[in-house]
């Protein structure tokens, strides 16, 4: 017995001897195949190498390293998991093992395996800077550059571990630092893909726009197809107001990577801001089913449900993206932005949530010191307006007026325009102002230090909390006196806002203490330019033999609780229609959407007219055919409820308890039409029954109805840009006062 179990031992040790001999001479070509790249051949060796020998440290280690470089995750987990059991001593098989696991997003398995490697060779550069990217990945930003530092302290001349510490120093806004990082990389290494990459993302941050594009284009000459850098290109594209170019990158970054979380949120992004709201769903989706903790993607998710009137939903998708990530400004705008449309929300929600933006956003950025200034308190003041919208937008409809109505005798007027789009509405503002800086590609302290070069004393917000707004530089102070106004005037929360430009009815005295800034009272809200070419037009009801109610507001000011108040109207006049008109509209998925909660409602869709996009002549014609105009809350009309006074057609408004749901009833005071201003939801209904039924007083209303407008302190805007200089002029005059 003894014998034979010998006989067997010999003979199994020259068969694994042999087994060995035969392994170790394959290993060669699978290190050939590998440095030649063909990947493939060289796993099939690999797998031959380990037929005969399962523990073959050399190959279990080259199949992961292959593995990972193809692509093949759990083959290479797989390989490098069994090779560090062989030999677990071995430091460069660990740190494979961490950019394995890293790659999988198991951080915290990868950081074990990358610290192990570590301890095993402390002068180990690649995994200290793989270490560093792991902790990035973690969040643990400052972690991940000390292990990028003393990467590079044990190898000065490691260009990627430059590059990875440029990554780190982005993700904390260093962008200074970071732009140096990613040049010392490219001074080693002058074809770094990754740290020219880097460079355009710093460019991104900083504004500079154009010089991202080149960054871009440069990475992707050196290695064309890059899907991440492609994505980052369309990024790019939609800040540059280029949305065709940036959805075709999108796209692109896709068709190569289905995956690639970059390239979903921004194709997100575009079909959000072109009014397609199904695919952004779906994109954001995408994201999220592999990514639940992607607090973009829950922040366009949320875009999407408060553009179909959701904003309860869409105000959860913010608050779970402000727990992931408690500093992200997107999501604690766009959650100011939805309060304004949420029924529960009132003045005081309102500005809390303001003073959130300043807690977590404006308190961290350092103010700025301000040079001496002529204290004369009776001087021309240079007043400096901040905007993304001097262009073809309702905003500019309500500051236009005041631009071009200034006294440029007593001011010199500045516009800083924050966007590339540019259109005959941007050459009608730089018509009427005396300076004129395209800022938009000027970084938040490029546009702070040209705002002090030129003297302003008087910086006036036109955004809010709006799109395109650069609260972020009036967080900065660069004028001694800071304003916000018209826009989106809500107020903004930041205590370096000293005014806010109001009205009596639509922030009562009561909650003015709520505000950061100090309220000054314009005779309305808002103004805007009489309509070009008005004609009066015939009562519609008239001829139709039935009142036809028309809303000619953004749908997703349609609450819920506006259609339930809306139906009901229209449940009491069986004949009775509405024209409901957006640009919105044009969009299938939100149309059929809005019909679909007015069907609920028992409202036929035989009775509603859906209005799509059209030239702004056409749009104000389309008031021809309406006889009352229904106001939405608590999200009222602002700029829509001028152009329907200002075409004859009355509007039924109510008053609500917060900035929002006031400015429309405002608005219709401020023209002496008070008895079309309710307090209630029964209260509206009423008008708009009382008035419908009285078609000979609705006919004189509308005929009278421009001029009382164009007679009014609020319509009439000569007047009332000169309410708006008095109150320059007295905040002027304070702050001389003060000042000596």
């Amino acid at each position: 017995m003894q014998s034979t179990i010998g006989s067997r031992a010999f003979q199994n040790a020259r068969m694994q001897k042999k087994n060995r001999k035969q392994a170790d001479g394959l290993l060669p070509q699978a290190v050939t195949a590998y440095r030649g790249g063909r990947h493939a051949d060289a796993q099939a060796v690999c797998g031959q190498i380990l037929a005969l020998v399962p523990d073959h440290f050399e190959a279990l280690h080259l199949l992961g390293a292959s593995a990972l470089d193809s692509g093949r995750l759990d083959l290479a987990e797989q390989a490098l998991t069994r090779a560090v059991a062989v030999e677990p001593r071995n430091a460069e098989a660990q740190a494979n093992l961490g950019l394995v696991l890293s790659s999988m997003k198991r951080y915290e398995e990868a950081r074990a395996a990358q610290e192990r490697a570590i301890a095993l060779k402390p002068n180990f550069a690649t995994a200290l800077t793989g270490l560093g990217n792991t902790f990035m990945n973690m969040r643990l930003f400052e972690q991940a550059i000390e292990a990028h530092d003393r990467a590079i302290a044990v190898k000065p001349d490691f260009a990627d571990a430059y590059c990875n510490r440029g990554m780190a120093q982005l993700l904390l806004l260093r962008n200074e630092e970071a732009r140096q990082s990613f040049e010392r990389a490219l001074a080693l290494a002058p074809r770094h893909m990754q740290a020219t990459f880097g460079k355009g993302l710093v460019s991104i941050n900083l504004r500079h726009f154009d010089q991202a594009l080149a960054a871009f284009n440069a990475a992707l000459a050196m290695k064309p197809g890059t899907a991440a850098v492609i994505a980052q290109r369309g990024r790019l594209y939609i800040q540059m107001g280029r949305f065709k170019e940036a959805e075709a990158d999108f796209d692109a970054a896709l068709a190569t990577d289905p995956m690639l979380e970059a390239a979903l949120l921004g194709k997100a992004h575009v079909c959000v801001l072109t009014e397609r709201i199904a695919p952004a769903m779906a994109a954001c989706q995408r994201v999220l089913e592999h990514n639940p903790a992607s607090e973009i993607a829950l922040v366009w998710l949320g875009a999407c449900f408060a553009k179909q009137g959701d904003t309860a939903t869409a105000i959860q998708h913010f608050d779970r993206a402000l727990e992931i990530k408690p500093d992200f400004e997107d999501a604690i705008m766009k959650k100011i932005f939805a309060l304004d449309f949420y029924p529960e929300a009132d003045v005081a929600v309102h500005q809390a949530v303001r003073r959130e933006w300043w807690d977590r956003i404006g308190a961290h950025i350092p103010q700025r010191q301000l040079a001496s200034v002529d204290r004369d308190a009776g001087r021309r003041i240079t007043i400096g307006y901040v905007s993304s919208d001097f262009r073809s937008h309702s905003a500019a409809l309500t500051f236009l007026p005041v631009l071009r109505h200034h006294d440029h005798g007593a001011f010199e007027v500045i516009c800083y325009s924050c966007s590339p789009l540019v259109d005959s509405v941007t050459d009608q503002c730089k018509a009427v102002a005396d300076g004129w800086v395209d800022s938009w590609q000027l970084s938040d302290d490029e546009l702070a230090d040209r705002i002090q070069s030129d003297q302003v004393d008087i910086l006036v917000d036109l955004s809010g909390h709006s799109a395109g707004n650069r609260l972020t530089v009036f967080a900065r102070k660069p004028a001694p006196i800071q304003v916000t106004a018209w826009g989106n005037a809500t107020g903004t929360g930041l205590p370096t806002m000293d005014y806010f430009f109001s009205d009596p009815v639509t922030v009562l005295p009561a909650v003015r203490p709520l505000f950061a800034e100090q309220v000054y009272d314009l005779p309305a809200l808002i103004t805007t330019d009489p309509l070009p070419g008005a004609q009066p037009t015939p009562l519609p009801m008239l001829r139709n033999g039935y009142v036809t109610f028309g809303v000619f507001n953004r749908i997703d000011k349609i609450s819920d609780h506006v259609l339930a108040v809306w139906s009901a109207l229209l449940r009491a006049l069986p004949d009775a229609r509405v024209v409901i008109k957006n640009g919105a509209l044009d969009d299938t998925f939100l149309r059929d959407g809005l019909i679909s909660r007015f069907v609920a409602h028992g409202i036929g869709e035989s009775r509603l007219t859906c209005m799509g996009a059209s030239m702004r002549q056409e749009h104000i014609a389309a008031f021809a055919d309406i006889d009352i105009s229904l106001d939405p809350f608590p999200q009222n009309g602002g700029v829509s409820t001028w152009e329907s006074l200002q075409a004859g057609v009355p509007v039924v408004a109510k008053l609500g308890n917060s900035s929002a749901s006031r400015a429309g009833g405002a608005i219709v005071k401020a023209i002496g039409l008070d008895d079309w201003v309710a307090e209630d939801d029964d209260g509206y209904i009423a008008i708009a029954l009382r008035h419908a039924a009285q078609p000979a007083e609705l006919a004189r209303v509308r005929a009278e109805l421009p001029a009382r407008v164009a007679n009014s302190a609020a319509g009439n805007v000569e007047t009332y840009t000169r309410k708006v200089e008095e109150g320059y002029r007295q905040f002027w005059r304070r702050y001389c006062a003060e000042a000596g």
